[in-house]
């Protein structure tokens, strides 16, 4: 029996266990990445390793989420990452040099390889037909370490992309169309891999724009096959020597087909709160806009832009609207300013931010109250924006040029211009010079790493204890995000300082919660947080489990779960726990005690977990479904006690 492309990959790189959907696999990782909202708790924990240098092929730390340097904590952190880079022989992409997924992808990514980086938009790279999965940063430390990154083997679902797209129609608006269909829970174990006689008429940036968003959908990655598109945007890259041809056999099979016709599709848009919340943008109904940002991993490529600048010239940003516009990379920048582009973009009145994160995670230009702000990134959950009661949409670069032009929003076909088609280059503008690659040297082990005063080491749990005596300190809905559990934006300069993050846990649901866990913890007792349906949405950002860990949880009673969280709470020994029943979770309140006996010895037999409930006088049962490596790594309370008990 033929294969698919995940399946040729995968075999390519399995360490341990087989090629059967639904059971834990350890895979060999070539490359790594790290962003520095996340990379220095990542490099914290590589540090606690005790490993001379790293072991993968390559490993790039990037400087993109946190560059607005209000106060020293970023600042310091930005010069951390740089000497721990140069002592474990890391490549570091600077502030200013631009986002790491679009930067991997422009000079990094190989066909056939597999990455995993500490963001959940490391999917990106799948566009180039790689094997890229966002973990946590404790995992990708332990990949840099030489460890396989384990995962649940996953299903595939092909998704046949028909015919070609038409005028003022784009990737983007392929995304939204998929998230419509499959929407952003019970993806979990899956990987979407693109083929279809439509994929060849889509760039590579095209095919980054879907695989970056799949994410959304919790898939575990998206991938397309590498063929002459790819072969194009590597020699513009000047890296067709990494070209590799990657293509399914004609007999492969895949867990589900979903077809869709790209000739059918019209500009769309994710409404206010959700990336899964889909409608056309037609039928908006020329809602007024107050703000528009353009850019982001998900649409800012060079083919992105230029369309935008060819839509906007000789024309000026309505009055209404503030029109954000941040380029994914340098070399993006470089490229417009070079043929013209960013000028035109200027002229028309676009505000001109650093390459960087920024606006997507709230960090910078938040809108005003109450506003209506659309955006091409790939997130519009509540508050992200840095503003909680601010209306986000996501949308295409056309569509967001549009809303410029009238200051509401605007089918752009009904624009009444001609579409501005817009061919990739050739051969790009290229310039490194950024980057800084490691030395080969001897004296790696003297070089100082630097720490700033908010820079602390990670924190240690405890041993799973035999009975758990916890409190509900809080109760939740569906589709609660990482982002509900710990706010990015300007809290996020707090990530290497732990006690100091753990305040703001919560803080957007109830802004309580911290106070009272530590208050139950300090009165011995742990804490349990219950959810609902799809607990743990959006980022890879494991402080949404080192944080709670911090204040005392030790298990989270949900529904269901997403991927990279439910890794990240298991490696820092809080236990995801499942409802049999999930009528049983309407019989649970915020303040009740509940109680677990044996938990040790049911969790090392598989069993069934029985609650008791002491405030109301019940009883339910919990599932607590680990592999063998999960369940020592709980039982150990985290995967760094393990590690650290495996070395003594």
């Amino acid at each position: 029996m033929g294969k698919n492309i995940v399946e040729k990959i995968l075999a390519q790189h399995l360490i341990e266990g087989n090629l059967v959907p639904c059971t834990e696999i350890g895979i060999h990782i070539d490359q790594t990445l790290t962003q520095d909202a996340t990379g220095t708790m990542t490099y914290l924990q590589l540090e606690a390793m005790d490993v001379p240098k790293v072991k993968t092929d390559l490993s790039v730390s990037y400087i993109d989420h946190n560059t607005i340097q209000i106060g020293f904590e970023n600042a310091d952190d930005h010069r951390y990452l740089q000497s721990i880079a140069k002592k474990f022989g890391i490549v570091l992409s600077r502030a200013g040099n631009g986002i790491c997924h679009q930067v991997h992808l422009e000079r990094f990514g190989i066909p056939g390889k597999t990455l995993i980086g500490s963001d959940s938009h490391t999917p990106t790279c799948g566009a180039l037909g790689m094997i890229a999965i966002g973990a946590g940063g404790l995992d990708v430390a332990q990949a840099m370490a030489g460890e396989p990154f384990y995962l649940v083997c996953p299903r595939v679902i092909r998704i046949n992309l028909l015919g070609q797209l038409p005028a003022w129609v784009s990737a983007k608006d392929v995304i939204l169309k998929v998230l419509e269909i499959f929407t952003t829970k019970g993806n979990v174990g899956t990987i979407f891999e693109y083929g279809g006689d439509g994929v060849s008429s889509l760039t590579v940036p095209e095919r980054a724009t879907i695989t970056n968003m799949g994410a959304e959908c919790g898939v575990t990655t998206s991938i397309f096959p590498s063929d002459e598109m790819t072969r194009l945007f590597l020699r513009a890259q000047q890296r067709e020597v990494d070209f590799v041809e990657l293509k399914t056999d004609t007999d492969a099979t895949y867990a589900k087909v979903v077809d869709i016709d790209l000739s059918k599709l019209e500009p769309m848009t994710a409404r206010p709160h959700s990336p899964d919340n889909i409608a056309t943008v037609r039928s908006m109904k020329d809602i007024a806009v107050d703000q528009v940002c353009l850019g982001s991993c998900t649409n800012s490529s060079y083919k992105d832009l230029v369309t935008v600048a060819k839509i906007l010239k000789g024309k000026v940003v309505h009055p209404d609207i503030s029109f954000i516009l941040a380029p994914g990379s340098r070399q993006v920048l470089e490229n417009l300013a070079h043929d013209g582009y960013l000028a035109d973009l200027i002229t028309a009145g676009a505000r001109l931010m650093e390459n960087s994160c920024g606006f997507c995670i709230g960090n910078s230009q938040s809108p005003k109250s109450g506003s209506v702000s659309l955006r091409t990134s790939n997130r519009n959950f509540p508050g992200r924006s840095g503003t909680m009661d601010a209306n986000v949409y996501l949308v295409s670069p056309e569509t967001a040029a549009a809303a410029v032009i009238t200051g509401h929003f605007t089918d752009p076909r009904d624009l009444g211009i001609a579409y501005p088609r817009v061919e990739m280059p050739g051969k790009l503008l290229i310039d490194d010079s950024m980057i800084i690659r490691p030395v080969d040297t001897n004296t790696k082990n003297n070089i100082e790493v630097y720490r700033g005063p908010n820079i602390g080491a990670p924190p240690n749990n405890t041993a799973l204890p035999v009975t758990i005596a916890a409190q509900v300190t809080i109760k939740v809905g569906d589709k609660i995000t990482t982002d509900h559990i710990i706010p990015a934006g300007a809290r996020m300069k707090y990530r290497s300082n732990i006690p100091k993050y753990s305040e703001f846990v919560f803080e957007n649901v109830d802004s309580h919660f911290a106070d009272n866990a530590q208050k139950i913890k300090a009165a011995g007792k742990q804490n349990i947080i219950v959810a609902g349906l799809s607990y743990g949405q959006g980022s890879s950002r494991e402080h949404a489990a080192i944080c709670p860990m911090y204040l005392g949880v030790r298990a989270v009673i949900a529904k269901s779960f997403e991927r990279i969280h439910t890794a990240n709470l298991i490696n820092f020994g809080i236990m995801p726990l499942t409802f049999i029943n999930e009528g049983d979770y309407d019989k649970i309140d915020r303040g009740d005690d509940l109680e677990i006996f044996n938990i040790r010895e049911l969790i090392t037999a598989g069993s069934d977990l029985l609650v008791q409930n002491k405030t109301k006088g019940d009883s339910f049962s919990l599932t607590c479904n680990l592999s063998s490596r999960q369940k020592q790594i709980v039982l150990a309370g985290g995967a760094l006690n393990m590690r650290n008990a495996n070395s003594n």
